[in-house]
């Protein structure tokens, strides 16, 4: 398999042969590393939530001005290990969803943003869900207009050219 950290089993069970995971569109994705990554917070499940220093730094002050301008964001989802990554697909496959399907809307392991410590799945109180439906509420379009200042750009937009559905709450953090 090379350097990639998916296992034979997964890439059987999605029906991926090696030559179909050579032309997979995504790039490649470094996991960050223990030492590189601090709490950002909790889930309303009790999730701990984990991310780099610097997009933690990042978020807080994005959220502090959102609350200025009355917007309250939320991170439902931060950093994941490959591990997670293949729990979160195998979990799909072992409901019965389409593999195709399940590529659509999660990277596979090595292939994620989250991998790297600096993707952020954002919502607010009002639109909570990971939906599309996030585009209409108040913070995203707080996001589209500000998260810039702060570093943060949106990975998947419509028609973007890793195959992706267009995800309106993933937003990432771009280092200098």
């Amino acid at each position: 398999m090379g350097n990639t950290p998916i296992q034979d089993g997964l890439l059987q069970r999605l029906f991926l042969t090696p030559e179909a995971l050579a032309r997979y569109p995504a790039p490649k994705q470094d996991e960050a590393l223990p030492h590189q990554l601090i709490v950002l917070g909790e889930t309303k499940a009790g999730r701990v939530l984990q991310a780099t220093s610097d997009t933690v730094q990042h978020w807080t002050d994005m959220r502090r001005a959102a609350q200025q301008d009355g917007i309250q964001l939320e991170v439902r989802s931060a950093f994941r290990s490959y591990d997670y990554q293949h729990q979160l697909i195998a979990r799909k496959l072992d409901r019965g969803e389409p593999p195709n399907q399940i590529l659509q809307v999660v990277a596979l392991p090595g292939y994620s943003e989250h991998h790297t410590g600096y993707a952020l799945d954002i919502v607010t109180p009002d639109h909570p869900e990971l939906t599309e439906d996030f585009e209409l509420s108040a913070g995203f379009a707080w996001l589209s207009q500000s998260a810039h200042e702060f570093g943060f750009s949106l990975s998947y937009p419509r028609d973007n050219p890793w195959g992706f559905i267009y995800e309106p709450w993933h937003w990432c953090f771009k280092p200098a």
